[in-house]
């Protein structure tokens, strides 16, 4: 509960330097009059001013500075909440506004408008709005709650029964499901350009293991084409071994071929200078008749017998050369064969070689390709999966940061439900609509109005007589609609009361119901001012001062004294 203590003002409107202080707590009722630009009403101006920094009436803020003195306006307030004692200074040239708890200074922000918000929210928990139905009624500012459009009715039953706070919470939770739809949107689009970079690295990476594996096969199938190359060469190889095998051992004959030819020749040479020889010799006989050395005469028979003989000699040796030279042809042409065979076997031999020497290089590119091969499988076991891992770790945790995010959309989805004007404040509403209608039907009896007055949840009033017929609140005449409103205005402070959420002792009303109030109306409202004095202390501010001044138990008159206002003696 707010307890206003006291009021001190200077230089505000008509007031002069001189501080005017009223005591706001120290009488149950207290009448304010004086005549028309008194200064009565200040003290509206005063109090809004201290606590909201703006006038409570229709004026400019710089209206509030004394003309005359134009500088130095100050308004000081003091009040408790519970065992906190504050002191609010505010003031215009110069500009001041301090805020003292217990004594201290509370730490003021950099911006005046944020330290009023700390001040409202923290301390007062009471707006300017609310402040203007239960606390302060000024006659040209009031307007009553009946007057009021729905929304504004609304505003100042949350008020009232401290659920702002939800209208709070959901302003705030609107901006946290904004950031959050826009958090999902940049997870998602995070998400989405993860999964194409994974899809890229994944295509990257199945390229380069398709050239790899295509390498691998190409290997394989060019070792392959080597091993039965290889496998080939051998069998022909063996097939050359084989030939050459085959005509070494045909010519096998061909040492005893070489050794009967030089023997043939050399028989050939010895029969042919045997018969060279005896052809000299059958000359010798032929030619003469004498022997040349002893001049001896050679015997006819002798001679004829040797020549016959040699002749013979010559011809069987003949014979025999002929049959030779057959052999040697015979033996030449074997040697021939050999000779081919031989060339054959050279051939079949560099064949062989060729053959072997492929063969060997192909063993040695069967090698070096399995090397390739194990080195080319290495690679494509081994291509690098690195970025693909801490892409997809970064995929996850953006996986987790969305389900988070969604979790949290959906808990807010249901938090706004709650939160909307149908959720929680309409079930809080519900409880105390039934309070208020009973609290209002209760001070209209006091008033001998008897009429059943009900507000729905929205705040629409439904108005019955005794025979149950409906009106409006237009319908009902001023001295009425005053009944109504003063049973309305009493009904919101004892809810304030009931709820401790802006409860206080102060209540001014600034000749609120003054056009209203007849000799019975009158008689009504100090009765119910009488019953609400149990802790309050009520200000009325009238022009009927003598029907009312002997029914306050303090009395302030205000008057005029050289252009400023000030509180008679």
């Amino acid at each position: 509960m707010i307890e206003f203590e006291e009021i001190r003002y200077k230089n505000i409107l008509s007031t002069g330097n001189a501080f005017t202080t009223i005591s706001l707590n120290s009488c149950k009722t207290t009448l304010i009059v004086g005549e028309n630009g008194a200064g009565k009403s200040t003290i509206l101006d005063a109090l809004a001013f201290a606590l909201y920094g703006k006038p409570f009436r229709r004026i400019n803020k710089p209206q509030l500075l004394n003309s005359i003195n134009s500088k130095d306006l100050l308004v000081e307030l003091d009040f408790r909440i519970n065992s906190d004692e504050y002191m609010i200074r505010r003031g215009i040239k110069p500009n001041i506004f301090e805020v003292y708890k217990n004594d201290n200074l509370l730490n003021q922000d950099g911006a005046n408008k944020d330290y009023q918000t700390y001040l409202e929210q923290n301390i007062l928990k009471l707006n300017f709005k609310s402040f203007g139905q239960i606390v302060v009624l000024g006659s040209s500012t009031f307007v009553p709650f009946m007057q009021l459009p729905a929304a504004h009715r609304r505003e100042i039953i949350e008020d009232l029964l401290d659920i702002q706070i939800f209208t709070k919470m959901n302003f705030l939770l609107k901006d946290r499901i904004t950031q959050n739809k826009t958090d999902i949107q940049n997870v998602k689009y995070q998400m989405n350009l993860t999964t194409d970079r994974i899809a890229s690295a994944n295509k990257h990476n199945d390229s380069i293991l398709k050239m790899k594996q295509a390498d691998v096969e190409k290997i394989n199938n060019r070792i392959v084409e080597l091993t039965k190359e290889n496998a080939s060469l051998v069998d022909e190889i063996h097939e050359i071994q084989d030939t050459i095998k085959s005509l070494k051992e045909s010519i096998s004959d061909e040492r005893s071929a070489d050794k009967k030819y030089m023997e043939l020749v050399r028989l050939d040479k010895n029969l042919r200078s045997k018969i060279k020889e005896i052809t000299k010799e059958l000359k010798f006989y032929e030619d003469n008749n004498e022997c040349p050395t002893c001049k001896q005469g050679i015997d006819h028979s002798h001679k004829e017998h040797t020549i016959n003989t040699r002749q013979s000699k010559i011809s069987e040796i003949e014979t025999g050369l002929q049959r030779m030279e057959n052999e040697i042809i015979s033996v030449e042409h074997r040697k021939t064969e050999i000779a081919k065979i031989h060339d054959k076997m050279n051939q079949l031999s560099f064949d062989m070689s060729g053959k072997n020497g492929t063969y060997a290089s192909n063993e040695r590119n069967i090698i070096s390709l399995k090397i390739d091969l194990d080195n080319t499988k290495k690679e494509a076991e081994s291509i690098d999966t690195s970025t693909i891992e801490a892409l997809s770790t970064e995929l996850e945790s953006y996986k987790d940061e969305h389900r988070e995010l969604t979790i949290d959309r959906d808990t807010m989805g249901v938090v706004a439900n709650l939160l909307k004007d149908g959720g929680i404040k309409t079930q809080i509403i519900r409880q105390y609509v039934p309070i208020i209608n009973k609290l209002i039907n209760k001070y209209l009896a006091e008033m001998d109005f008897f009429v059943q007055f009900e507000l729905d949840e929205q705040f629409n009033e439904t108005i019955r007589s005794r025979f149950r017929d409906e009106f409006s609140y237009e319908s009902f005449s001023e001295g009425e609609k005053m009944r109504i409103d003063l049973s309305l205005l009493f009904t919101w402070r004892a809810v304030s009361k009931l709820r401790n959420s802006v409860s206080t002792n102060l209540l001014i009303m600034d000749e609120v119901f003054d056009g209203s109030l007849d000799a019975n109306g009158t008689e009504e409202f100090m009765k119910i001012i009488t019953d609400i004095t149990g802790d309050s202390n009520v200000f009325v501010i009238s022009h009927k001062t003598d029907q009312l001044i002997d029914r306050f138990e303090n009395t302030l008159r205000f008057e005029k004294v050289k252009n400023f206002s000030r509180i008679a003696a």
